[in-house]
């Protein structure tokens, strides 16, 4: 059986060039459903990875208990305090590597469309340097403390219009004036706007209040030591999370809602290069209707046959898959957009991330309808009778 299956099969890949343009619209339809499957879910994918690059295990973010944002979170000044003193948090002679920092939206105009976009503008405190240390000054200079000065988000600066330096931007009755621009390995802090928060707080009128504290710890085994100080504190009612787990938690709403959206609309493209794929194997059983009946009435048993048109459906498909990866790859990955954070209700500007991952799961999705495509007319083909065959109909 083993011979019959590896002659039939050579045959089989020998006579597909005489069926040359069949075989590449079956590739095409595979490689399209591919390519829309992989490029769909690199959305979740780049979202994903700019929200959890920044992350670190050995920084602590403190908001108001009960609170899943920094937007809906409120600390006073004396809580904050408190906070700053917590056992296993990292101290120098200026006391506690921590930034107390306030968190509040502005409308900028997209370059790409020029409506406005809801962006985040985070007052910080200067020891907010060192507890991101990735965060590097790339265009201009740092704010200076106590004026109305802002640095931009690499990522922010390329998404919307007025965010280079020394343009002045106004927001409610106060004028901004852009000092500099920054990078962070890519972390959702790009996405940001950065201002001194004493500025920002009479600003808006937040008076002496925050919402969030990030504290750098002495190391990642101190986190549990700081979160207990803290949640035990009966001066505090606090959430206290790693500053990794808080932004992977933030990525999960829209991975969500790609993942359900992306993935019907990938089945019903699926569904269609599925039917590509058995017109094209039903056309070759059609084609090689005499040759199979010959082989047969010669001895060749119905398996070889199955088999051999099964390795041609899912050749077909592997090409397709991989062809369709290539293209999702060249085309979307790396490509900067921004869209809504709906913890923050915020826009993010990121890039799409093909990774090896997805393309693993593109070239198993086409292998998957190429065995689909291919099963039917194998199993037609075993099954046709010789004298049927050899007439031709």
């Amino acid at each position: 059986m083993l011979v019959q299956i590896f002659a039939l099969t050579s045959i089989n890949l020998r006579s597909m060039p005489q069926r040359l343009g069949s075989s590449a619209v079956a590739i095409a339809g595979f490689a399209g459903v591919v390519a829309v499957f992989i490029a769909v879910l690199s959305i979740g994918k780049g979202f994903e990875k700019v929200m959890t690059s920044g992350g670190k295990d050995d920084v602590a973010i403190v908001l108001r208990g009960g609170s899943d944002s920094e937007l809906s979170s409120g600390l006073g000044l004396d809580q904050v305090k408190v906070i700053k003193e917590g056992t296993g948090a990292l101290k120098d002679d200026a006391g506690a590597v921590a930034s107390a920092e306030l968190f509040v939206i502005v409308d900028v105009p997209k370059r790409s469309s020029g409506t406005d976009a809801n962006v985040p503008l985070r007052g910080v405190e200067l020891p907010a340097f060192e507890v991101r240390p990735e965060v590097k000054i790339v265009e201009g200079r740092r704010f200076e403390p106590g004026r109305r000065e802002i640095i931009a988000g690499r990522a922010a600066a390329g998404q919307f219009a007025g965010l280079d330096v020394g343009n002045t931007l106004r927001w409610g009755e106060n004028e901004w004036t852009v000092v500099g621009i920054f990078e962070s390995g890519g972390s959702i802090a790009e996405s940001e706007i950065w201002t001194d928060v004493r500025v920002l707080q009479p600003a808006y009128r937040r008076g002496s209040t925050f919402q969030s504290v990030y504290v750098r710890l002495e190391s990642p085994a101190a986190f549990t030591e700081f979160k207990d100080a803290l949640t035990e504190d009966p001066r505090l009612e606090v959430d206290v999370e790693r500053e990794r787990e808080y932004f992977a938690a933030q990525s999960q709403t829209l991975n969500q809602l790609v993942t359900y959206l992306g993935i019907p609309i990938s089945i019903l493209m699926a569904i269609g290069a599925t039917f590509g794929a058995l017109n094209t194997m039903y056309t070759a059983v059609s084609s090689r209707g005499r040759e199979i009946a010959t082989l047969r009435a010669l001895g060749f048993q119905s398996i070889p046959v199955i088999v051999s048109v099964m390795v041609e459906s899912l050749l077909l498909a592997l090409a397709g898959g991989l062809v369709g990866g290539g293209l999702a790859y060249a085309t979307v990955n790396g490509f900067e957009t921004a869209t809504l954070n709906w913890q923050t209700f915020s826009q993010v500007a990121f890039s799409l991330a093909v990774t090896p991952q997805l393309l693993q799961s593109g070239v198993v999705y086409a292998v998957i309808m190429g065995f689909f495509g291919g099963l039917f007319p194998a199993i037609r083909a075993a099954r046709l009778p010789i004298p049927v065959a050899l007439r031709g109909v």
